[in-house]
């Protein structure tokens, strides 16, 4: 949860990076009085230039709930942003930037919580939904997980690596892939935007009372929220994130 402590900025030291896709990087922070978090919440990055200049945005956190003093973001380049690209590019290690978290209650799961979970990202939207995988795995938790991942091109598929790792863990979790900008010839997955068909396909039963987490682009949520909900699944038990055209929040 959000607390008057989590609003405060404080200092964070790049201390690791790993390039997710072409434009995709995952950065882990040091930040010395990190208090801990919870699978789904997300962080506020500043940026100060030289002349005074401030800018900051909003970043999921992709490492697992819990505590800790090293947190993990994966952050997409968005052409023309004023964070992305540093971040993606431009940052080293040693670097410092302003952060204050975490932030958000609603869009959090935890490993206590035993309904099927269902999880369905749009491109970077994976990123808070990875942590809830992330922690589910921590955690030992068999309650059984589905992700539902839309993305343009396979070379664009973030944690692609990790995800499979996971589905060799044979603990409960499946995975559906569908591309939306074409698909290679030994493609196995689904080759199309997600639709009410393919939902009715791969999400756990309405019967089953899954809880769902549905995180992309504004458009990308709002079809398939209303797509689920015609299709007889609780709005109660549908939770959601999005963020803009830019892709940052």
């Amino acid at each position: 949860m959000t607390t008057a402590a989590s609003l405060d900025w404080q200092q964070a030291i790049a201390a690791a990076f790993l390039d997710e896709t072409g434009t995709v990087r995952s950065i882990e922070f040091d930040v010395v009085h990190w208090t801990g978090h919870l699978a789904g919440q997300h962080v506020d990055i500043r940026l100060t230039a030289a002349d005074g200049y401030q800018v900051q945005r909003s970043y999921s956190i992709a490492s697992p709930g819990g505590h800790g003093t090293r947190i993990e973001i994966t952050v997409e380049r968005i052409a023309g942003g004023e964070v992305s690209p540093f971040l993606a590019e431009e940052m080293v290690v040693g670097d410092a930037i302003e952060l204050r978290g975490p932030i958000g209650g609603y869009f959090t799961w935890e490993p206590k919580d035993s309904p099927p979970l269902v999880l369905i990202a749009g491109g970077s939207g994976v990123v808070p939904l990875m942590s809830m995988l992330r922690t589910r795995r921590i955690a030992g938790s068999r309650v059984r997980a589905r992700l539902l991942h839309s993305s343009r091109t396979a070379q664009e598929i973030i944690y692609r690596n990790e995800l499979d790792k996971h589905v060799a863990q044979m603990d409960g979790f499946s995975l559906v892939h569908t591309l939306t900008r074409g698909a290679p010839a030994d493609w196995r997955g689904e080759a199309r935007r997600v639709d009410r068909e393919m939902l009715a396909s791969h999400v756990f039963p309405a019967a089953q009372r899954p809880l769902i987490f549905i995180c992309g682009p504004t458009s990308f949520v709002e079809a398939v929220a209303d797509d689920l909900v015609s299709l007889g699944y609780d709005e109660k038990s549908i939770k959601t994130e999005r963020f803009g055209p830019s892709g940052e929040k």
